[in-house]
């Protein structure tokens, strides 16, 4: 009998970042507490989103309202990385980095929390940024998921490929 596997990866749905990114953006401009604060949120590359305003309580707020979007879109705050408002001028800029991926580092800390404290035959394996996780038993694997969904881990983890 052949194994079961899964993979756990971390991605990001960029149109929900997209999404929750227009919204926050029409919330802004909608809002009277933001009225004349020179508050605004935008991409800045790929990766990034760069939000701006008149204060740095400002640059914060807007970066509430962009969280609270991102989790009704059903993405989890893990993704996001933003940095302290720093003063560019007049302006206060609050770089926002979207984290994507499984890193080395937490590769090694996820199978070896796997061969630890999971099943004995399940195996782990990393894979570029992403882990494959087999075994004979389906039951495992699902011990598996539901130990790493146990954890506080500081990335997002999704589990696909369940086979």
């Amino acid at each position: 009998m052949a194994d079961s596997s899964f993979d756990i990866v971390s991605k990001i749905d960029r149109q929900e970042v997209d999404n929750a990114l227009n919204q926050t953006v029409k919330e802004v401009g909608h809002r009277f507490d933001f009225k004349g604060t020179g508050a605004g949120i935008s991409w800045s590359g790929q990766d990034n989103v760069e939000i701006k305003a008149n204060s740095e309580e400002r640059a914060n707020a807007v970066l509430d309202v962009f969280k609270d979007k991102i989790v009704k879109r059903g993405l989890s705050l893990k993704v996001l990385d933003a940095d302290e408002p720093k003063l560019s001028g007049k302006e206060y800029r609050l770089m926002v980095a979207l984290k994507e991926g499984i890193d080395q580092e937490h590769a090694k800390k996820i199978s070896k929390m796997i061969r630890d404290e999971g099943p004995k035959s399940v195996k782990a394996q990393i894979q570029g940024e992403e882990l494959r996780v087999s075994s004979k038993k389906k039951d495992e694997l699902q011990d598996v998921i539901a130990l790493l969904k146990g954890k506080d881990l500081d990335i997002a983890l999704q589990f696909t490929n369940y086979r």
